[in-house]
């Protein structure tokens, strides 16, 4: 099976014009991760991003007293990574491979460059990035909510 062949399935790109798949594979290379393998951890360049085949990643961020939490996992047919795509490319949280996993890897800065010179795989990729950025930040506020409880109503006053 080729990179394009997996672009295909990919739900993520699969819908995309058979032009713009060839493009984004130029860019892309199969990866393995094992359980326990660090992919990235916050604050540092994002300078990739993958499409998740098979297996399991999480991501976490860490609380203050209480390490790595867990906010959200991604499998088969997920997403990893969307710091990349805006400035200053710094990872917001990290990811942990837990289960062996499969992924195509894309070099950032070339599909930038490539988004850059064309407007309709531009938008049509921004948009798609932007759903999994509400996604994520709405699923980490629900887990810190979840770590940290919700406030307590202050006993009325007079």
């Amino acid at each position: 099976m080729t990179t394009l062949d997996v672009l295909r399935a990919h739900p993520f790109v699969a819908e995309l014009p058979e032009a713009s798949l060839s493009r984004l594979a130029a860019y892309a290379r199969p990866v393995v991760w094992h359980p326990g393998q660090r992919l990235f951890q916050p604050g540092r360049p994002a300078e990739r991003f993958w499409l998740v085949r098979s297996g399991e990643v999480v991501l976490d961020v860490t609380v203050p007293g209480r390490g790595a939490v867990v906010i959200e996992s991604i499998g088969p047919g997920g997403v990893l990574g969307w710091s990349w795509l805006f400035p200053p490319y710094r990872w917001q949280f990290g990811a942990v491979a837990v289960q062996r996993s499969t992924a195509v890897e894309f070099t950032a800065a070339a599909v930038r460059r490539l988004i850059e010179t064309d407007d309709a795989l531009g938008k049509e990729l921004t948009t798609r990035f932007m759903a999994i950025v509400v996604d994520r930040l709405q699923a980490a506020r629900g887990r810190l909510l979840d770590v940290y409880g919700y406030p307590t109503a202050l006993p009325p006053t007079g």
